[in-house]
């Protein structure tokens, strides 16, 4: 299981790049960035590879009904190739009520438009020409950055219809607001059967997840609460949570000692999580006990003979 943060907000531009800095420090894997209505990811994203080139950088995601997939394959092949191949584009519809108020365009039928989205992407990232007519998309146009790989494409997915089209259509998958079980009985049985069905390998599966191995848990606990207060009121969240018998997305954090923390974390390896993203939360002091407790999970994860557990496997 590969072990990286995820910074969301809008955080100061400099602490950003520190806390890229100290993911580097850390001996993890990579850093990834949400994009809502502040900085713009893609951007980030180029700047963090370059910053540490030692990480993976990656969107967690950026949201599709705001850029055609021309412009977005322009940009990420452009990112890809300033940071040396270590772009991973996660992708995703946001919610309709974002995407309606914020870009005044409709957000029916998200699993169509994503179908034709991709459809259209995934060929543009391959440096292929497209000719596509859909029933919310069209373009015939062919994206000219030679000497550059694809990048890998993740989806944000939670429910069946999304996890399906992931499985059979991209690299894998990002979740938020999940628990290890919940991942383990929900998500991965599925998207790794429709990976399987499309005879593609096995998919990645990115949880982000909020951690703080913390000196004062309920304080830090009741931070979280208030913070994620809003998202629990949105409507693809509401669904999440009522299915996981959670009240508000505060509940799938993991918070507490180091070792309680450990142990939380633990369980999404062995759900069949393949990267872990953790949003650092506490204060300063929080978050470097978080960093220093994951770079020691990650090298336990990484030591000869070890095994994450019970996950889920394709069929040779």
């Amino acid at each position: 299981m590969r072990i990286g943060v995820n910074i969301g907000g809008t955080p100061p531009f400099e602490e950003i790049l520190a806390t890229v800095r100290a993911v580097a420090e850390a001996g993890l894997d990579g850093v990834y960035f949400n994009q809502v209505l502040g900085w713009d990811v893609l951007t980030l994203a180029a700047l963090a590879g370059r910053t540490a080139p030692g990480l993976e950088v990656g969107t967690a995601v950026v949201p599709t009904y705001s850029r055609h997939p021309v412009a977005l394959a322009q940009q990420a092949l452009t990112v890809a190739a300033a940071t040396g191949g270590r772009l991973v584009l996660g992708v995703g519809p946001s919610h309709a009520a974002v995407v309606e108020q914020v870009y005044g365009v409709p957000a029916e039928r998200p699993v169509r438009h994503l179908r034709e989205y991709l459809a259209a992407l995934l060929p543009l990232l391959r440096g292929e020409s497209i000719e596509f007519v859909g029933e919310t998309l069209k373009s015939t146009a062919g994206v000219d950055v030679p000497g550059v790989e694809a990048p890998p494409v993740l989806l944000s997915a939670l429910r069946p219809a999304m996890l399906e089209l992931a499985g059979s259509t991209v690299d894998g998958i990002v979740t938020v607001w999940t628990t290890a079980e919940f991942i383990a009985t929900n998500i991965a049985p599925p998207l790794t059967a429709a990976a399987r069905a499309a005879n593609r390998p096995q998919p990645r599966i990115a949880a982000i997840v909020t951690a703080a191995a913390a000196a004062e848990p309920v304080r830090v606990s009741r931070q979280v609460a208030e913070r994620t207060a809003a998202a629990s009121n949105l409507a693809n969240y509401r669904a999440l949570l009522e299915l996981q018998a959670l009240t508000g997305v505060h509940e799938t954090a993991v918070i507490g000692t180091e070792t309680a923390v450990a142990a939380g974390l633990r369980a999404y390896a062995s759900a069949g999580v393949t990267d872990l993203l953790i949003s650092l939360a506490g204060d300063a002091q929080d978050r470097a006990r978080t960093l220093a407790l994951l770079a020691d999970l990650r090298r336990d994860l990484a030591a000869p003979g070890h095994h994450q557990g019970s996950g889920p496997e394709m069929s040779k």
